[in-house]
């Protein structure tokens, strides 16, 4: 999408200087250069030279009027998200990427969008139909140029159902539209952990769990007031590293200096976590978290041995007994890196299937939705590989014996720390019963079990 406003405000900022956003073709041709997905085997010193190494996701890009900067890119599921920022002031000498609001706000709206599109990604059909909807939904996210709502998912994807912004003087900026009907709130909290387990003595395993406080409130009135409180069991972790959404109207000081940088002490906040706020009108993530927990959810170890032309693996999980056993999904990936198909495998595993992937470079152990009565599964095989070629994996930091298994799972109506949301204790002062929804779910992200018979990037080690 373009925006004549925006080119125009940029060609008066720059003068002369101005670069102007070439044709589509053009451009696309230019950012798929500049992102090394064409060409990436020769060496061209324009863009490979070590003056240019890229740090962020902010590119410069070469034209047939000049350098673009600064072109926001980057590659996700086969897609690529991009957008062009306008930099409000000149371009030489190039300002700090900080100072740039244009760069954050562009980000905010890419995040969106692929936040919009990524569930998709396995069903062409499906994706091909979001993508249909981007046109009117940016309408509505970012009407002549400046992003309005990065949250795409919350807009309504016809035309029908946009209302005009309300003019009551008591109302926020935040709440871009009045709602009308019976009153209704759905609360979900999304737990994520990360996990790096090594099985070493050695190395420190490390895992980290990290929340957020996703909020939809549909609610008559121009600045209605909601009550909602986070709960924890008796004797749980703390909720530290508190960060809290602008419409939050106060908050206990004490809540949000609890900080996950310090030890855990007898003077740490425990709550109540109380969070009185106008709410906007699309959904929003009130609040993240983070919290020490003492456990993982999975323990585990993987032992992969070369011999010959073959590798023995092993591999043994086990859910913590406190651990809610009910999965939406769970998963064990075992990619094998710069190798070539797998050509043999002979297998035997205790619980679950194994399926080959089709590229022949990865093993899906399919554990299912719950473990055994033990609590533990485990799997053993041998396999042989034949001939690499260009398609199979490849990764600079598995090399040898150095591989992962990973993770996959989502535990529906279950927060690894115990957080949840008591009903009964969300206030909201309007006329008649609003209908209350609270879910909670736990995912895995980043969560890897490497192989304790080899060498493994860690994340520290003890002195």
């Amino acid at each position: 999408r373009r925006y004549p406003t925006v080119e125009l405000r940029a060609e008066t900022f720059n003068g002369s200087m101005h670069v102007p956003v070439p044709s589509d073709s053009a451009f696309l041709k230019a950012l798929l250069f500049e992102l090394r997905l064409v060409d990436d085997h020769m060496f061209v010193e324009q863009r490979d030279t070590c003056t240019r190494i890229n740090h962020s996701s902010v590119y410069s890009v070469s034209t047939a009027a000049g350098e673009l900067w600064p072109v926001l890119a980057f590659h996700k599921s086969s897609l690529i998200y991009a957008c062009v920022p306008l930099v409000e002031g000149t371009l030489e000498p190039r300002p700090l990427l900080l100072t740039i609001s244009g760069l954050s706000q562009g980000l905010a709206l890419l995040l969106g969008i692929m936040d919009f599109i990524s569930p998709s990604r396995h069903n062409e059909a499906e994706m091909n139909a979001k993508i249909g909807q981007l046109r009117n939904l940016l309408i509505q996210a970012c009407p002549l140029g400046t992003p309005l709502n990065a949250n795409i998912r919350s807009l309504n994807s016809s035309f029908e159902d946009i209302q005009e912004m309300p003019v009551g003087k008591d109302q926020p900026a935040w709440r871009s539209s009045t709602y009308k009907g019976k009153p209704q709130v759905n609360v979900c909290i999304t737990e994520k952990v990360k996990c790096m387990q090594y099985d070493q003595r050695d190395v420190v395993d490390t895992w980290q769990v990290y929340g957020a406080v996703n909020c939809k409130c549909d609610i008559e009135g121009s600045a209605p007031n909601v009550t909602l409180s986070l709960n924890l069991p008796m004797n749980a972790p703390p909720l530290q590293d508190i960060v809290v959404h602008h419409c939050v109207t106060s908050v206990d000081p004490a809540m949000l200096m609890s900080t996950s940088a310090e030890p855990l002490h007898d003077s740490v906040y425990n709550g109540p976590y109380k969070f009185p706020f106008i709410p906007p009108s699309d959904s929003f993530n009130l609040c993240y978290y983070t919290s020490q927990v003492p456990v993982p959810p999975i323990l585990g170890y993987y032992q992969l041995v070369e011999e010959g032309s073959q590798i023995k693996i092993t591999v043994n999980l086990k859910l913590h007994e406190s651990i809610k056993n009910s999965f939406e999904y769970c998963e064990a990936h075992m990619p094998f890196f710069n190798r070539g198909p797998i050509a043999q495998l002979e297998y035997k595993i205790s619980y679950g299937q194994l399926d080959l992937s089709r590229e022949k470079g990865l093993l899906v152990w399919v554990i299912g939705q719950k473990f055994p009565k033990s609590l533990e599964v485990s799997l053993t095989g041998t396999v042989s590989f034949g001939t690499a070629g260009k398609e199979h994996p490849t990764d600079y930091v598995c090399t040898g014996n150095t591989a992962y298994v990973k993770l996959y799972f989502r535990i529906p109506d279950f927060t690894l720390t115990g957080c949840y949301v008591d009903q009964h204790s969300v206030q909201i002062f309007v006329p008649g019963k609003p209908k209350i929804t609270a879910s909670r779910e736990l995912i895995s992200s980043d969560y890897y079990i490497w192989n304790s018979k080899a060498p493994a990037p860690m994340v520290y080690k003890p002195l």
